[in-house]
């Protein structure tokens, strides 16, 4: 049996282009289509095609724009339109602020309409995630959108199965900082496990087209590196908390082997020093108050506890279905190298302690 790759499947690690300044707003808006949204738990992820050479500079300023890429979009009866995608995420908890730019660019008209000159009565809109239910009456009074809601777990699976059979450098492992692409060969992708980190952790998986089953997951996610940290560090955004994390150091606050042994591995059973043993252990035995912490320290604990613990699941899935592959996915990833080395890490600890790997 082979061991479990940690092959992580990251929807925004295509290199991307920033925003031009654009001075004629609705000249833009008016290349606008494919509109499609998802809105989860903490993030709404939004997506649009256009066909025009740039976007708004008022978009550019804004926290919640993020990226766009080049890109083309067709189907089989139709020849490809060329132009770019755009990616913006905004929180859940801001809703209005999605709504407010959905408003002032008059996206609600450009759901999935390949022809902005026909006149419909309806604007419907995709969308997928538990808001696609919950917001659908605020979305309907303020925009005038339907939204014809699309079932999560489908357009994840076909999404993953899209990146690995038609986008290259899209799926790759994360060892000690280094990133090597892996090369799929689709008639060997299935099974494998996907495991998407959103705000809770869904572990699926996945057979073929359309073939895949829930298996396991966790409510340990990244809604909940995100609530802590807020708690913890006073952060007012995710990436403002994972870039604190980038520049703390956890051996202040996690206890460490080496702390319990003196220093010393536990090689008996197969622990070095710098293992962890509890997480946030030292704050127990020291006389400390949270003020007395670095903020940087406690967010990097955080994200380390919660990694590991995401990775710790995920094998031992991969071993009970047996299953030879583990792709990682979702927002909390991201690209951010320590949050991907943690998850290898990990994936690597506890299929080194399995006999089973052995051969």
């Amino acid at each position: 049996m082979e061991g479990v790759g940690t092959q992580v499947a990251n929807m925004g690690e295509t290199e991307l282009n920033s925003c031009d300044r654009d001075r004629d707003r609705d000249r833009d808006c008016d290349d606008v289509s494919h509109l499609s949204l998802d809105i989860g738990g903490s993030l709404i992820k939004m997506v649009y095609f256009s066909n025009g050479s740039s976007c708004s500079s008022d978009d550019q300023k804004d926290s919640y724009l993020k990226d766009e890429i080049n890109a083309s979009v067709g189907t089989s009866n139709q020849s490809g339109l060329r132009g770019k995608l755009h990616f913006l995420k905004f929180e859940t908890s801001k809703i209005h602020e999605c709504i407010k730019f959905i408003s002032s660019k008059h996206l609600q008209h450009y759901g999935d309409q390949d022809n902005k000159d026909l006149i419909i009565e309806e604007n419907v809109i995709k969308a997928t995630g538990g808001g696609a239910f919950k917001f659908a009456d605020l979305f309907k009074e303020k925009l005038g959108i339907i939204l014809d809601k699309v079932d999560e777990m489908s357009c994840l699976v076909a999404g993953a199965n899209f990146l690995l059979k038609a986008v290259n450098h899209e799926a790759f492992t994360y060892m000690d900082g280094q990133k090597d692409y892996v090369q799929i060969n689709h008639k060997d992708l299935y099974p494998y496990l996907l495991v998407n980190v959103g705000s809770g952790v869904s572990m699926i998986k996945v057979d073929g087209d359309n073939e895949f089953e829930r298996v396991s997951g966790t409510s340990v996610g990244g809604g909940t590196f995100w609530g802590l940290g807020r708690l913890l560090t006073k952060c007012k955004s995710f990436d403002e908390l994972l870039e604190l994390s980038h520049q703390g150091n956890n051996r202040v606050i996690d206890m460490l082997v080496g702390d319990i042994y003196g220093g010393m591995d536990y090689s008996k059973i197969g622990l070095t020093s710098t293992a962890i043993a509890s997480s946030f252990g030292k704050a127990i035995s020291e006389n400390k108050e949270l003020e007395d912490y670095r903020s940087e320290d406690v967010a990097r604990s955080l994200l380390r506890m919660i990694s590991n613990n995401i990775g710790q699941i995920a094998y031992l899935n991969a071993l009970r279905f047996g299953l030879k592959r583990i792709f990682f996915g979702g927002f909390f990833i991201r690209g951010h190298a320590y949050t991907m080395d943690t998850i290898s890490v990990a994936v690597n600890f506890w299929r080194s302690e399995s006999s089973i790997f052995a051969a």
